[in-house]
């Protein structure tokens, strides 16, 4: 039985929200083991105290770094000290860096270069070089919310009588103007959300062709474990869960371009490959 890798996870509170840490735990166990579980942040301020209960609950660390100046993140530093201490010391296999900030892309680059697997873990506002530098990341507040709609149970509506309203007399009905304006304003946001969300689809598609291209057998076809393996190191980013699915089989499925082969394995088992449509 192969021994399970062994993470170091450094979380930055300064910017990130308590509401995730199971998230992250969760996401590190699916890899491996925690074996140091560490939180950065200066203690002393009262912004960080919704922290406490779910340190002690999931017996992670917190490290105390004082802010030296205003509007300076002095975490940065102490997080960097201690994972190359961390990494000297031969204790891990690879490191959970979770936050949003940019300042950690030299460290994951350094950490690779070392040869351990780095996870990164953020919001969807993290930047590019960052998720780039790391062999996977995980875009927690997508995560998030993908739970807390599982977890919503659906609600039969009751019927509702329809009263006619009664206008007083002398008194002028509003505009809607202001109401108007706010529904632009939402369909505006959406059809933005919904462009951004097809330019993802797109490059992933891209991505998809490009590794089916160079992979498959002389038929076109690609066994799905090689697909998944190979998208997730040309896009760290990468997760079903990012689009509202939970297997990647149902994902590839979703986006209309591809026909699926499911082949006898050994044990009875049957794997699933790939091929582009047309080709």
């Amino acid at each position: 039985m192969d021994s399970e890798l062994r993470f170091a996870i450094l979380i930055d509170a300064d910017n990130i929200s308590d509401k995730y840490v199971k998230i992250i735990l969760d996401e590190t166990a699916n890899s491996g083991i925690a074996t140091y579980k560490r939180i950065y942040g200066d203690w002393t301020s009262s912004r960080l105290s919704s922290w406490k209960k779910v340190l002690l609950e999931n017996s992670i660390i917190p490290m105390q770094q004082y802010s030296y100046t205003i509007g300076k993140n002095a975490t940065d530093s102490s997080i960097i000290i201690d994972a190359m201490d961390i990494l000297y010391s031969g204790n891990v296999d690879g490191f959970c860096l979770v936050s949003s900030d940019s300042d950690f892309t030299r460290l994951a680059s350094r950490l690779r270069e070392s040869g351990m697997q780095v996870i990164g873990m953020g919001e969807k506002k993290t930047p590019k070089p960052f998720i780039s530098a790391c062999n996977q990341f995980k875009y927690l507040d997508l995560i998030y919310a993908n739970q807390q709609k599982e977890e919503e149970e659906p609600e039969t509506p009751e019927p509702v009588e329809t009263v006619k309203p009664v206008e007083s007399v002398g008194v002028p009905r509003q505009k809607n103007g202001a109401s108007s304006s706010k529904q632009k304003e939402a369909s505006g946001s959406r059809k933005k959300s919904a462009s951004a969300k097809d330019k993802e689809l797109k490059q992933v598609r891209k991505n998809i062709n490009a590794i089916i291209e160079k992979f498959s057998d002389e038929d076109g076809w690609l066994f799905s474990g090689k697909l998944g393996d190979q998208l997730s190191k040309r896009m760290p980013e990468f997760d079903v869960r990012n689009y509202g699915y939970t297997k990647f089989t149902p994902f590839i499925n979703s986006l209309g371009n591809y026909e699926t082969d499911k082949r006898p394995a050994s044990g009875g088992t049957r794997q699933i490959y790939f091929k582009i449509k047309g080709r």
